[in-house]
């Protein structure tokens, strides 16, 4: 068996599948399918400083290769997670990460600070690219400017592993990757979901109730890989990838691209064991090959 162990900015994991926020749960949710245990890392769903509602309903929709979302955050908040949620996952034996995200700066670094606390969350996710809020998330994401102000913030209140979030939505995405990296970034994650827009032609209405949301599945997956082969040969510092992967060839598609990690999302809600398949496929897309590490495939692209 070829050595599926990567280190993400400190953060060490048994092999380089994870699950994308806002499709695993809590993690709990999926431990009646597998043995979570063998995931190398699960992001936990999207948590902020105070409780959120979300968006009304319809939230959701199918398109073709893929689905929109504008879900908008929906969680207790960061002291509810700490006192109801962090019991019940922190014996999890895989790497629990938080994604944070916040309407200012402010609730960015309050909620980093108290995840900080915890001894058995290794790493945040730094969300900084959600499309589906009013305030805050994507706006922090589109500007050098933005993003390197909240990661820079943020660096300073939490001292453990920082992955940082990047939005597809931008025109030059391996600059936002440059000032996030800049501002004391140990990872950046790429892509969140790109905006779109589904309508209803019978009743002329559009089909989410705030009209756009993010676009996820196979069919964001050529972006995606552009982006993360852009980002990888900009920054020194590791990137994950995800967009669109729905088994390990797609996975391998982003090593070589450039990530040194993917991001598991769609995908969960079509087949709840896909994650632990795609670990199954990579080692044997290795032994396959000849490769004795997962390490030896990343950037390997031959251009």
């Amino acid at each position: 068996m070829a050595d599926l162990s990567v280190n993400i900015g400190g953060l060490q994991m048994k092999n380089p599948v994870m699950t994308a926020s806002g499709t695993f749960g809590y993690g709990e949710e999926y431990a009646d399918f597998i043995d979570i245990s063998q995931i190398g890392g699960i992001i936990v769903k999207g948590t902020t400083l105070a409780h959120r509602e979300g968006n009304p309903y319809p939230r959701m929709a199918e398109t073709p290769s893929g689905m929109l979302n504008c879900v908008g955050l929906q969680n207790k908040g960061v002291d509810y997670f700490i006192q109801n949620i962090y019991p019940r996952i922190k014996n999890i034996q895989t790497n629990m990460i938080v994604n944070v995200s916040g309407a200012s700066v402010d609730d960015y670094v309050a909620t980093a600070e108290k995840i900080n606390e915890l001894d058995d969350i290794r790493a945040i996710e730094l969300n900084i690219s959600c499309p589906n809020v009013k305030q805050g998330g994507m706006a922090f994401g589109t500007t050098c400017t933005g993003a390197e102000s909240v990661v820079s913030a943020v660096r300073k209140a939490y001292k453990k592993t920082l992955i940082v979030k990047l939005s597809p939505n931008v025109t030059n995405i391996a600059e936002i990757a440059l000032a996030v990296e800049s501002a004391g970034a140990d990872s950046v994650s790429l892509i969140n979901t790109l905006m779109g827009m589904a309508i209803d032609a019978e009743r002329m209405k559009p089909v989410l109730s705030t009209v756009t949301g993010g676009l996820s599945g196979p069919c964001v997956k050529p972006v995606a890989l552009r982006m993360v082969w852009q980002v990888s040969k900009a920054v020194k510092i590791p990137v994950v990838g995800l967009g669109g992967i729905m088994n390990a060839t797609d996975a391998i598609e982003f090593f070589l691209a450039g990530a040194s990690a993917i991001e598991i999302g769609t995908a969960n809600f079509i087949d709840p064991t896909v994650t632990l398949k795609v670990v199954a496929g990579i080692n044997d897309y290795l032994d396959r090959h000849g490769f004795s590490s997962v390490k030896e495939i990343v950037g390997a692209l031959k251009i």
